[in-house]
Formats: structure tokens, C-alpha cells, sequence
């Protein structure tokens, strides 16, 4: 069923910088995983599967590879009359220096004109990198069912990390929102926002119209527009959702994402046909697994070469294990190269990074996981 009466707006400006060298030259969202994915996929094919037809992705750093790769609409199916991918760059100066949005409110701010063009009743905002799979038509459908104003869907985290995250504390009979915590030091609840929400656009555009006029303003979701919706007595709630959801802003949480691929028990489930996950068809060879080679519990991909040994890990499209080399525990990104006597553990290794012959990298007793974003030169 398309929900004409509801636009989509994906935020997927962030500059990443917990992810190091991966996003250096890279946005966030345009970050590889599972194999064949980019993190972008799964906002887009969630629309997609929702029956959403328009959806705008706001970029900003290192966005050239990421609006490249979302401007073809037809990779989630986005592509028809009276649909697509929009890629909605900053069109104003935040300071003498920089193109970007001062907050999360600035991003839709700017781009009001744009989405008046749709007359869309609801909109329904974004994160771009979170890895999970969600039926926006449900949530919107629960937004309508309450007569809400704002609705925003919240994870049940346990209650040792909710000062993490941007907390609701709601009345446990109605779901309704009574109070909103950011990153509070004794969260009083455990249910986290996801930094998905749909709003009635006509009060949504009145308030941010009254944020950009505020000099004292955040112009942030989470640190102005919903305290303001709150403090005016406005209808928010909760829309609990139950799933795999994964924040992927750290290394340690990006590798973790992808070994999650490898349990019996992942929620995830990449394959299941009723709701797929789309994205680039890159055209490669198929996986060659070697007479010598010994895998134990991987996910291979397409185009990998793997004549060593791979033990506990993910290996994306294209990647090589040579001869009398390990890879145990670890992520191997697009065109990664491990050779021969090499050995790597517990380490994620960045697209089309090599590991010369006989190296090491990563340790089976770091605490962290090691990111190998430059070449590591093994004997001659």
C-alpha cells in the first residue's frame, strides 16, 4: 500500500569521525556492511518495502560517493512516475567557512520549499546509519490510531546504557510521551529514541519556522522542536518497535553489526524474501573457496578467493585470504587482500587494504577492535 500521504526524509549528514579513516573521505551512510550493503540501504529499502514513495537523503560531508550512489533511484525501486531519491545538499551558510546544517531541525529547515512541493500530510524523519529493518506504514498507522501530533519510535536498551541515548518517559497505559531526556546521568526509563519520527507536517513546519528565528536555538530535533512540542502539551508517543537495531558509530559497533551476521539467532535475516534489502548489483565473479582452504563459520560473499584459513568472520565482495594465511574473528571490507602466512584477529580491514605476507594484525586479547585503513607491509 503507498503511503502518498507521507514523505521521507533521511538525515545522513554526519561526519562519522568515530569511525576514523573509514569516513575520512567517505560519509557515514555510504560505509560498507554485510558483505555486499552500504549503511544508506537499509533506510532506503525500508521506505521502499513501506510503500513511501519520495524520500529526500540530506548530505553533507564527504557526500560526493554517497549522492552518486542514492541519486539512482532504481536500486530500491524509487525510480517510477511520481517517485525517488532526492539528495538534498545544505543550501546555506552555517558560518564564513562551511555549507552545512546547524542541527537536525536546520537539515528539514532548509529544505521546507522542498518538501511543500509534495504537500505531504506526515513526515516521517530519518537517521541514515542505523542497521535494522522497520515497516514505516505500521508506525504511521499507530500515529493515526492515538490522533498524535508527533510519534517517535523507541528501543528498549538495558538500563546500564540508557544514559547513552535520548530517552522517553512515557505513561506505561497510553504510550503517551510525558517527558524527554537527553542522555540523562539517572535515566528514569529505559526506552531510547531511534531517531525515527513522524510528525503532522503543517504543525511540524509552523515549529520549525518559529526554531530558525531563534537565536538560542539548537535547531535540533532531540534539544529543541520535541521539548517545545512537550512544554506546548502537544500529542507525542511512543511507537515501541521489537527487532535487530544497531547504531553503527564506532568501530567496535560496526564490526559487531556484521559478526551479528553470523548467529543462528540474528533477527536480521539479509535473505528473507518479504522484506528485502536492496542495493547495488555489482557485478563480480563467484566466491572460489580453495582445495587447501579451511572456513569455519563465515559469511562469504561474492568474488572472495579464500585458499587460507577463515574462522569466526565476515568477508565482503571481492576479498582474498592467501595460502597458509588466518583470519579469525575479523571483517574484511571490499578488496581487501590478506596474504600468504599472514594473520589477522579480531581486526576489521578497510576496503582494498592489503596485509603483506607473514604480517600480524589485531590480537585475540585487545579489548578494541583494530581498524587496518592502511597498507601493512609483510616480508619481501
Amino acid at each position: 500500500m503507498k503511503q502518498n500521504n507521507m514523505l521521507a526524509m533521511i538525515l545522513a549528514g554526519g561526519r562519522g569521525t568515530r569511525l576514523h579513516e573509514l569516513t575520512k573521505k567517505m560519509a557515514k551512510p555510504a560505509v560498507s556492511y554485510g558483505g555486499k550493503y552500504r549503511i544508506i540501504d537499509f533506510p532506503l529499502s525500508n521506505c521502499a518495502n513501506s510503500g513511501i514513495d519520495v524520500v529526500g537523503v540530506l548530505t553533507q560531508y564527504e557526500s560526493i560517493q554517497l549522492n552518486s550512489y542514492v541519486a539512482v533511484g532504481r536500486r530500491w525501486g524509487l525510480d517510477a512516475k511520481n517517485s525517488g531519491v532526492y539528495v538534498l545538499p545544505p543550501r546555506e551558510k552555517a558560518d564564513a567557512n562551511l555549507d552545512v546544517y546547524r542541527g537536525t531541525a536546520d537539515a528539514i529547515s532548509q529544505n521546507i520549499d522542498f518538501i511543500d512541493t509534495f504537500s505531504p500530510e506526515y513526515l516521517l524523519i530519518l537517521s541514515g546509519d542505523h542497521i535494522y529493518k522497520m515497516n514505516y506504514a505500521k508506525m504511521l498507522a499507530y500515529h493515526k490510531e492515538h490522533n498524535a501530533d508527533a510519534t517517535i519510535a523507541v528501543i528498549e536498551v538495558p538500563m546500564k546504557e540508557a544514559s547513552r541515548f535520548g530517552i522517553m518517559n512515557t505513561d506505561e497505559e497510553t504510550g503517551r510521551i510525558v517527558e524527554f531526556e537527553e542522555k540523562p546521568e539517572h535515566p528514569k526509563s529505559n526506552l531510547a529514541s531511534m531517531g525515527i519520527y513522524i510528525f503532522n507536517w503543517k504543525l511540524l513546519r509552523k515549529m520549525l519556522m518559529a526554531d530558525m528565528k531563534d537565536s538560542e536555538s539548537s535547531h535540533d530535533f532531540g534539544k529543541d522542536i520535541i521539548p517545545a512540542l512537550l512544554n506546548d502539551g502537544k500529542l507525542l508517543y511512543a511507537y515501541k518497535f521489537k527487532g535487530y537495531w544497531k547504531d553503527v558509530g564506532t568501530i567496535d559497533s560496526l564490526w559487531e553489526a556484521n559478526m551479528d551476521l553470523l548467529s543462528k539467532n540474528n533477527e536480521l535475516d539479509l535473505h528473507d524474501p518479504s522484506w528485502k534489502i536492496y542495493t547495488e548489483d555489482v557485478t563480480s565473479l563467484p566466491q572460489y573457496i580453495g582445495a587447501d582452504a579451511k572456513i569455519e563459520k563465515a559469511f562469504v560473499t561474492q568474488g572472495c578467493v579464500i585458499d587460507g584459513e577463515v574462522k569466526n568472520s565476515v568477508l565482503f565482495t571481492g576479498a582474498k585470504v592467501a595460502a597458509g594465511a588466518k583470519v579469525i574473528d575479523s571483517v574484511l571490507m571490499p578488496g581487501s587482500e590478506v596474504e600468504e602466512g599472514a594473520v589477522v584477529q579480531r581486526a576489521l580491514v578497510a576496503d582494498d587494504i592489503k596485509i603483506g605476507k607473514n604480517a600480524v594484525v589485531g590480537s585475540a586479547d585487545s579489548e578494541h577492535i583494530e581498524l587496518v585503513a592502511k597498507r601493512v607491509k609483510g616480508e619481501e
